[in-house]
């Protein structure tokens, strides 16, 4: 840094005599030096406004739990699609198999790393986008992502393919495979630059990786019979059934019909536009498709699905002004400026994505929506995966305040879009590069 200005003995005796002459600094000193500042800073008042009583409310199969793992977009969706099972089932709770997704993503997303290594050999070592695509793989995920997946591969019930202990705390497997993978990569940037063909060492490299995650996850269910008790205790089979079959008969959603919207209020992306990110997806036959809208439009799309009985996939910035325990998120609930000595947060949603304060990092599903006397929303009812132990039986409340500013994507049906939205639809859509702040995942 060219004459950067280092600190200065006076202003550090500044700074510390104006901490000495604050009784309130003194105080906060005090009360955080054995109080968790999240703690320290709630203000119960007006949490006690964020009731968990809902004018639409939806979702009663319970909630489920990802446990040590990033699936939080994979448990999302199949939080979704379930309610379809429960319905067609007559049954009051129904979980479909996560580890069966979160396998064939894994197996995708190794084959998608491998042909983007390929694909970018021309790039020199120290190249930030090489550098991106050599962070290797990760449990995370869009909602696109999920259609490709479904489309392909099915799903299936919980009990066809089970948790393991890998499937719900990954952290060490994918710390393994990514070593792995970057060997790989290695292997196929030297046959490549050799002017070799590198496809049949690739499909060598997916078998291995194959077996790896057959030890991890367990065998992908391909038939199987399902068998449930519906709510009057009645006894059903259905045998022979394949991941997509089971789709087919007890889901029947047609994913296609369903678009991801963003809110993005950046300068470099106009609303009504579609972007796709690069380096971005998990099948490859697969695409990452965001139509961006003003955040009114978004939540009236999102409660237009709600007052038609279909919850709402949706992911945000979780780690902002939450409580675990409260299973609160709101930004008034929390003080953090008082307890640190009167600072003030005010960045607006459009520099927190430039300035890299907040991005998208949670998939979760509104399960309902609270209206105020003058017909809006004043706060919504989410259902996590996080398990029955954290917020009020697993489900959360966040304010309608916290909704503006922390929610970036949500899954909505496109017969609720507006004309001038479908036909946006129909854009090529603008690629972003890869580590733009929507091509986080959940």
């Amino acid at each position: 840094m060219k004459q950067a200005k280092p600190i200065s003995r006076q202003l550090i005796e500044a700074c510390k005599k104006e901490y000495e002459n604050s009784c309130l600094c003194k105080a906060m000193t005090c009360a955080v030096s054995k109080t968790e500042l999240a703690q320290a800073a709630f203000d119960g008042e007006a949490a006690r406004k964020l009731d968990m009583t809902f004018s639409i409310d939806l979702c009663s199969s319970g909630v489920t739990w990802q446990k040590a793992s990033g699936r939080c977009w994979i448990f999302a969706a199949m939080n979704i699609l379930r309610e379809k099972v429960a319905e067609a089932c007559g049954v009051e709770r129904m979980e479909l198999s996560e580890n069966y997704i979160a396998f064939w993503d894994k197996f995708e997303k190794i084959n998608y790393f491998l042909e983007s290594v390929i694909d970018s050999t021309d790039l020199p070592v120290g190249d930030r986008t090489l550098d991106w695509i050599l962070q290797g793989i990760s449990d995370g995920g869009q909602w696109d992502m999920i259609v490709s997946l479904v489309k392909k591969y099915g799903v299936a019930p919980i009990t066809a393919m089970p948790e393991t202990c890998q499937s719900s705390s990954t952290r060490v497997m994918s710390r393994m495979l990514n070593m792995k993978l970057r060997e790989y990569a290695v292997e196929l940037r030297k046959l490549v630059s050799a002017g070799a063909d590198p496809q049949p060492r690739k499909e060598e490299m997916l078998k291995e990786m194959y077996r790896a995650l057959c030890i991890c996850f367990g065998k992908p269910a391909d038939v199987f019979d399902f068998e449930y008790r519906d709510k009057d205790k009645q006894y059903h089979c259905d045998r022979g059934l394949t991941p997509q079959s089971f789709y087919e008969k007890y889901v029947g959603m047609d994913l296609d019909e369903y678009v991801s919207m963003i809110h993005a209020p950046t300068r470099d992306k106009p609303y009504g536009k579609t972007f796709t990110v690069k380096y971005l997806g998990n099948v490859v036959e697969g695409s990452i498709r965001h139509l961006n809208v003003p955040m009114e439009t978004f939540k009236e799309l999102v409660v237009s699905q709600l007052k038609d009985g279909e919850p709402v996939w949706f992911g945000s910035d979780c780690s902002k002004y939450g409580d675990r325990a409260q299973g609160i998120w709101d930004q008034d609930t929390y003080r953090y400026g008082d307890v640190l000595g009167g600072l003030t947060f005010g960045l607006t949603k459009e520099e927190a994505l430039d300035y890299r304060d907040s991005a998208m990092n949670h998939a979760m599903v509104i399960a309902g929506v609270n209206f105020d006397e003058n017909g809006r929303p004043n706060r919504w009812k989410i259902e996590n995966s996080w398990g029955e132990e954290a917020g009020y039986k697993g489900y959360f409340v966040m304010s309608d305040k916290w909704f503006d500013a922390y929610t970036y994507q949500a899954v909505v049906n496109k017969k609720y879009l507006p004309e001038d939205l479908k036909k946006a639809l129909d854009q090529e859509p603008i690629e972003l590069s890869p580590w733009d702040p929507m091509g986080s995942l959940a």
